[in-house]
């Protein structure tokens, strides 16, 4: 019960098939909305590297795929609706999943058990008990597994952590998450037949069956429990990560309360636009903040307007990392009594900014990891494996279940259960046959 909080397990692992260096691998891109589009252009950019096939629910965002892949790659990849005739395709090494979230899971299972690779998008999974099930596929059919968890190849951001580890700050007590991203209302739309060209039955798979809306289907599904899990989910999760990597957390909490709410908007949105979350480690904390709505900076995190960005709280002072950059901040002049704290002041003494563009993000490189480890069988190379993303995304789920159950829940990390059955009913959920995630894998 207790695979997410163990520390991962990296293991040098041989497919039926070794894949030279100079061998082409063969990838499909499963779900090619916007996401997806940007997988194809990542597969892509890797040398030896073929998009042979994409697969998607949506016949208009098939035809869009068709035509990138030619005009990029030259030839014309195979098409597939449902993606489970995808997997029975042999030519097919490895995949890469950008699906809404609900599918990220069963996806993934479905391609390690039929012998594929699998690059997954953030968040790793749409509940924890799933995510569970992904180790054990991963590990069972011996297959690579990354997860877009992209800031654990930005070389900034593995620099900020370096210096953590090696004290910087001396020893950190708290890690804080942002994600003050403004999202617009999504107002109101009406059930509607199913467009020409769509499969709404294989658009909802393991969540269950509800009338078709727009709100429900692009992108707006986020903002839906059946199918997203809120801006936490979707943007936070990677701050999260970020959060566990420089506290070298490798456990799931002791304890966690989230509040906050739906404010302003009278919409369809069933997700919060505001949500604080603690997290208790015991001797030290997380805490991350959703806030969708006009908000202002935090603590040195760098931007304007939308702000998402990592602090780091400790003995000797405190580091604030983001996609411009990192900066480091320390008392000057500080007391070492408690009779005396006003004397404390703050200092920058150290700042180093990103290279290149988006904040030096390098979505390339992440890829480029998975498609090396596809070829080597060493876990090793991968940067964001099963074991981190499933980390990340259960931290995201703990809290979501504690705002929707209204308290503060109590987990025990090495059941990696609560000591709530309302709160353990929310850990996994009603799958929709066919579409139900194993028992065993």
């Amino acid at each position: 019960m207790n695979k997410i909080s163990r520390r991962s397990m990296l293991y040098t692992l041989a497919p039926a098939a070794v894949l030279g260096a100079n061998d082409t691998v063969n990838v499909a891109v499963i779900g090619v909305g916007g996401r997806g589009r940007a997988h194809i252009t990542l597969a892509g950019a890797q040398a030896k590297c073929r998009v042979a096939a994409i697969c998607d629910v949506n016949q208009a965002a098939q035809e869009r795929a068709v035509a990138q892949v030619e005009k990029m790659q030259g030839h014309k990849p195979k098409v597939y609706t449902d993606m489970r005739q995808l997997f029975d395709d042999r030519d097919i090494d490895a995949v890469s999943m950008a699906t809404p979230n609900h599918w990220h899971a069963l996806g993934t299972i479905w391609a390690c058990q039929a012998g594929k690779d699998v690059y997954v998008e953030k968040p790793a999974c749409h509940n924890v008990w799933e995510g569970e099930r992904m180790i054990d596929a991963a590990r069972k059919y011996k297959r690579m597994v990354q997860v877009g968890s992209q800031s654990r190849t930005t070389a900034i951001k593995i620099r900020a952590i370096e210096l953590l580890a090696q004290g910087i700050i001396g020893k950190v007590y708290m890690a804080k998450g942002l994600c003050y991203k403004w999202r617009p209302s999504i107002g109101h739309t009406p059930d509607q037949p199913v467009p020409p060209g769509v499969n709404w039955d294989l658009f909802l798979g393991p969540a269950p069956m509800r009338p078709f809306s727009q709100n429900r289907f692009k992108y707006n599904w986020h903002w839906f429990w059946d199918t997203g899990n809120g801006d936490l989910g979707n943007q936070g999760v990677h701050e999260v990560d970020i959060c566990l990597w420089g506290l070298g957390e490798t456990n799931l909490p002791k304890s966690v309360v989230s509040t906050g709410g739906k404010y302003v908007y009278k919409d369809d949105q069933e997700t919060p636009n505001v949500q604080s979350a603690v997290f208790d480690y015991g001797e030290r904390r997380m805490v991350f903040e959703v806030h969708g709505l006009h908000t202002g900076t935090d603590s040195d995190v760098a931007g304007a307007g939308n702000i998402v960005g990592n602090v780091f709280y400790g003995t000797e002072g405190y580091l604030a990392v983001d996609p411009e950059g990192f900066r480091v901040f320390k008392g000057r002049g500080c007391a070492t009594t408690a009779s005396a704290p006003s004397n404390c002041q703050r200092e920058k003494v150290m700042e180093e900014k990103a290279v290149g563009p988006e904040g030096g993000y390098d979505g390339t490189a992440h890829f480029g990891a998975f498609i090396k480890a596809v070829r080597s069988r060493n876990a090793n190379d991968l940067t964001a494996p099963v074991e981190v993303g499933v980390r990340a995304a259960a931290l995201c789920h703990l809290a979501n279940i504690s705002y929707r159950l209204g308290r503060k829940l109590v987990f025990d990390p090495a059941r990696g259960r609560f000591a709530d059955a309302d709160a353990n009913r929310l850990l996994s959920r009603e799958y929709r046959a066919p579409y139900v995630v194993p028992e065993r894998v």
